[in-house]
């Protein structure tokens, strides 16, 4: 995400304003404007092809109280220095004005946001005073050409596409039940998982655990655990290929399975532990500590990162990452990688506490029927 601020001064007020219906038909009112934003940025995502948000900002000069020529003459200027096709209205009313700059050719991110800073700011000169300038912050966003997923970008919806999941009071009680829900099951399944780090121990040299740095939401690395299933020292370069190749749709068309079948660093205590998933007991850990949720996509190894399209990356912004999810108890590794990222999305934005509940009670049969499962 590039941003690029010029031109900041101290507010001040003066006067009135009154509704013009010139003003209204040249600007979008915000909620058309935001809607028309989320539905640029959905296109980008898919196609990668990229678009500018031009935002232009002054607490007094474009909100009530102030002259009503400045806001006049400051619209004129950006409907001068724009095109007919550029999407132009009210960001967040009487204060932002923002503009969609689209079908923007080849020609570097960088190189046509300063261009049309240039543009803008000799159009604003020509029209208002040097007072009126120095009131006035102009921000340029390239997007998805340098989209980053920290969580500031995420916690934007305009510019993400996020703002799906749980919000306020349902993100407590969404986090009562992650709380609850780990802790039983840590305390029921203790005596099964002392057994099962003895047989781990006892059948292979290294550790119990097995700690690898994952993806959670917005972006933000976390050491994600479960019991070790293979043995040390092998090489990561395998799965890395495997999973950058699948992801591309280079391999598996038909799309049978997500996994690897047949990797040969499992151990056999390993594949027992993979086939009925009690090696990602040790999850409930990251649960409690808030990293995880009981319900959610599943969280990436960075270097799945690096294949994701602009899209796929949604799925590590909108929500945490959980230890069950739609995809496992839909498809659970016998679709393709889009078909997963499509089933996380749908999680995301029809997310209740009654669908969280109904994964979970669909869970045990997922992983008794052992299908999809390596």
């Amino acid at each position: 995400m590039l941003k690029i601020l010029k031109q900041t001064g101290e507010p001040e007020t003066t006067g009135s304003c009154n509704a013009d219906l010139k003003l209204e038909t040249q600007l979008m009112p915000e909620p058309q404007f935001r809607k028309a934003l989320a539905l640029e940025n959905k296109r980008a995502e898919r196609s990668s092809r990229r678009f500018i948000l031009m935002l232009l900002e002054s607490d007094s000069l474009l909100k009530c109280g102030t002259t009503h020529e400045a806001v006049y003459r400051a619209i004129h200027a950006l409907v001068t220095a724009t095109r007919e096709t550029d999407v132009k209205g009210w960001y967040k009313a009487e204060s932002v004005i923002g503009v969609i700059f689209t079908e923007l050719g080849a020609a570097e991110g960088h190189s046509v946001a300063n261009a049309l800073m240039s543009k803008v700011t000799q159009a604003l000169s020509s029209s208002l005073g040097i007072e009126e300038i120095n009131k006035v912050t102009m921000s340029f966003y390239v997007y998805p050409e340098e989209a980053t997923m920290a969580c500031r970008n995420a916690l934007d919806p305009e510019l993400t596409g996020a703002g799906t999941g749980p919000h306020g009071c349902a993100k407590c009680v969404k986090r009562a039940l992650d709380i609850g829900g780990s802790l039983l099951m840590l305390l029921l399944s203790a005596p099964l998982m002392i057994a099962i780090a003895v047989a781990v121990k006892l059948t292979s040299p290294g550790p119990v655990l097995f700690r690898q740095q994952r993806i959670g939401r917005c972006g933000v690395p976390f050491t994600f655990l479960k019991f070790r299933t293979m043995y040390q020292g092998n090489d990561v370069k395998i799965h890395q290929e495997f999973v950058a190749r699948f992801i591309k749709k280079e391999i598996d068309p038909a799309g049978t399975h997500y996994k690897l079948t047949s990797d040969p660093r499992i151990t056999r205590v390993g594949a027992l532990l993979r086939k009925t998933s009690l090696d990602e007991f040790p999850q409930f850990l990251n649960v409690l500590l808030g990293d995880m949720s009981l319900v959610g996509p599943r969280p990436p190894i960075p270097y799945e990162l690096e294949s994701y399209q602009t899209w796929h990356k949604r799925r590590v912004i909108d929500v945490k990452p959980g230890i069950t999810g739609l995809w496992q108890v839909r498809a659970r590794s016998r679709v393709t990688f889009d078909d997963m990222v499509r089933l996380d999305l749908r999680y995301a934005r029809s997310w209740s506490l009654w669908l969280d509940l109904r994964i979970l009670l669909a869970t045990p049969r997922a992983v008794l029927s052992r299908a999809g499962a390596y």
